[in-house]
């Protein structure tokens, strides 16, 4: 004898929601629609002023990169539930330590760059257990951090060159194999294949002449995309992604459900501190020099990619890939302004309406979709 089958009551626990609207509350959401609008306006205003060939992708390509480095970091900090302001003055330190290490001690830039990164990771892990173990806001622990960093890295060049810029690091870095994967190019040959078949500009003059005027992408580049990659895979496709998101959204909870919350935050700080010394390097190799200055507000540009790219300050939300179209967006903007003829001071205006134009979206359209006030 047959029997239907029995149909189970609907678990009002779960609630079914369209692709649509699935869409709609991404965090990435933000990043997408500013990268729309910011090409379509260049694309108007700046079609024919070499934006758009290849010197001008490639020049907003390598800001963009810069951006783009830092903000992953920041962007799996923050979506741990915390901040890390120290960003800028950590890039400006590993800089300067590559430069001396190499250049004032003479060591091999190899082993300079190696013992500068395990420096930098250090440090990220003080600032995290600091963090973790006395319960200060990561912002007051991190801005403290940010002196500290910028006070030695003048005080030291300062003590013992008597200068704020050590240059001669591309000497030294000659023929060095670690220096070449922060400062070399890649696809070199494909670039010379295409300027040879007419597809992209060559020199018409001088020593060059017949050579692509842009002959390769340069590591920076690979870097950012390489960041970004295993940055969203590790959100999006691993436990310890889940665990990141917990740890943001509601650490108590997570501590209960047996989530290492205090380590996955230590462990955030110190890629951030990572990310922070990957853009110094690639920025030394690719200058020759190190300077007291360097990385200026990259912590605060870094954050603003972060929230353009749709992630909550408040932690346990956020996107890599919408961190990558923050970043993209302060390269596109910074660079387009140029080609477009307007003063450049106009950039943070800009930046500044679009980043409140992309927070009050995320924030509209999430509230409207999850019902939240």
């Amino acid at each position: 004898m047959s029997h239907a089958p029995t149909q189970l009551p609907d678990d009002e626990r779960i609630k079914s929601r369209s692709r649509l609207r699935e869409a709609l509350i991404r965090p990435e959401l933000g990043g997408i629609v500013g990268t729309i609008v910011v090409f379509a306006l260049f694309a108007v205003f700046a079609h024919d002023s070499g934006m758009f060939n290849s010197q001008g992708i490639m020049n907003w390509s390598q800001v963009s990169a810069q951006f783009m480095i830092i903000a992953v970091g920041a962007c799996l900090l923050m979506i741990a539930g915390e901040f890390d302001l120290s960003v800028g003055s950590m890039i400006g330190f590993s800089g300067m330590m590559i430069a001396m290490f190499s250049v004032t001690l003479g060591w091999p830039v190899w082993l300079a760059i190696i013992v500068t990164f395990v420096l930098a990771l250090a440090i990220g892990a003080l600032n995290g257990f600091i963090v973790v173990r006395t319960g200060l806001p990561s912002f007051i622990v991190t801005l403290a951090s940010l002196f500290i960093l910028r006070g030695f890295t003048i005080y030291f060049p300062q003590t013992i060159e008597r200068k704020t810029i050590i240059g001669g690091v591309s000497e030294a870095a000659q023929g060095d194999w670690l220096a070449a994967v922060f400062g070399g190019k890649i696809l070199t040959g494909v670039f010379t294949w295409l300027g040879n078949a007419g597809m992209i500009a060559t020199f018409d003059r001088g020593l060059r002449k017949g050579q692509p005027v842009v002959d390769g992408v340069p590591m920076l580049i690979v870097w950012a995309l390489v960041l970004v990659v295993i940055g969203h895979i590790v959100l999006t496709r691993t436990r310890f992604g889940n665990w990141i998101f917990a740890s943001g959204g509601d650490a108590q909870a997570a501590r209960y459900a047996g989530v290492p919350v205090n380590r996955v935050k230590i462990l955030m700080f110190m890629f951030t501190a990572f990310c922070a010394t990957v853009f110094a390097t690639c920025q030394v190799m690719e200058f020759g020099s190190a300077g007291a200055d360097r990385g200026l507000l990259k912590e605060f540009e870094a954050i603003i990619a972060v929230v353009i790219g749709g992630a909550l300050l408040t932690g346990g939300y956020g996107s890599v890939i919408g961190a990558a179209l923050g970043a993209l967006i302060f390269g596109v903007v910074q660079q387009g302004l140029f080609f477009a003829g307007v003063e450049s001071s106009l950039f943070r205006v800009f930046l500044g309406v679009i980043l409140l134009c992309a927070v009050i979206l995320n924030t509209y359209v999430r509230r409207l979709i999850t019902g939240e006030r």
